[in-house]
């Protein structure tokens, strides 16, 4: 990681540019979660130069070593990773592992030893004899609705899942599922998308912050864009907060503008 450009601090900005590797205390540094015990939802995603938020279905084409470093420390600092269920199927999702570079920080905000992974899920159509579910070092989430098929729910609990009730239908209302993973405790909140989550999320108003990372490259083809759904009826808006560039790729952190929806 080469340079930061904390657009929030001009004289940083414009005086404090470093060509080096970012170690990750300083990454977890950069990009810690506001203080307090208020929620706070991130979401972390790549796109390509055209808009794709994946090549060939996943999003590894376009990610990089320094991408992924960034995807290691925002795991690291939060209480739970949310996702897709489409996307646990399409990336092979296991569960996060504990790391000894952040193991001080998350023992001093009271953190596990890692984050839960969250799954929404509507149909709970999901392999539960995957490791995701059946030895995770914290046990795996499911968000679901209140009219999931019983089985599935069942098939879940076996597995060693904790199945969370987060909408009155057969999906899951976001709003409700943020509300039921803070009253776990789990505040400090990461979404890995895939696109239709996102746009759920950000549809509902509960993002936050969005982490990210464009990508020097080019798709074209008919790829998701990141945020995927029925359009909003105003744009939301979000400010710059700072970017991270190296080898062409730009690591760019927005937050929610206050305003009357905020």
């Amino acid at each position: 990681m080469r340079r930061l450009f904390p657009v929030t601090d001009q004289t940083s900005a414009a005086g404090d540019r470093e060509d080096r590797e970012w170690s990750l205390d300083e990454l977890a540094e950069a990009y810690a979660y506001p203080g307090g015990e208020a929620v706070w939802l991130r979401a972390n995603m790549v796109s390509s130069l055209d808009g794709a938020a994946q090549h060939d279905g996943r999003s590894q084409a376009i990610s990089s070593d320094a991408d992924m470093r960034i995807f290691g420390t925002l795991r690291g600092l939060a209480d739970a990773v949310v996702v897709g269920a489409q996307t646990v199927r399409t990336e092979g999702y296991r569960p996060a592992r504990a790391r000894e570079a952040f193991a001080a920080r998350r023992a001093a905000a009271g953190q596990g030893p890692a984050p839960a992974i969250a799954v929404v899920s509507a149909g709970l159509d999901l392999d539960f004899s995957l490791p995701l579910f059946t030895g995770p070092l914290v046990p795996t989430l499911v968000l679901t609705g209140a009219a999931a098929p019983p089985e599935r729910v069942a098939a879940a609990q076996r597995a060693g899942a904790e199945v969370v009730v987060a909408g009155d239908g057969p999906g899951v209302d976001p709003r409700q599922a943020v509300r039921e993973l803070a009253g776990r405790g789990l505040v400090r909140l990461l979404t890995e998308g895939g696109p239709r989550l996102l746009g759920q999320f950000a549809a509902a108003g509960v993002l936050d912050e969005l982490c990210l990372t464009v990508s020097p490259a080019m798709t074209a083809g008919e790829a998701q864009r990141i945020a995927w759904g029925p359009a909003l009826a105003d744009p939301s808006r979000f400010v710059l907060a700072s970017v991270l560039e190296d080898a062409g790729f730009l690591f760019t952190r927005y937050r929610r503008a206050p305003g009357p929806s905020a």
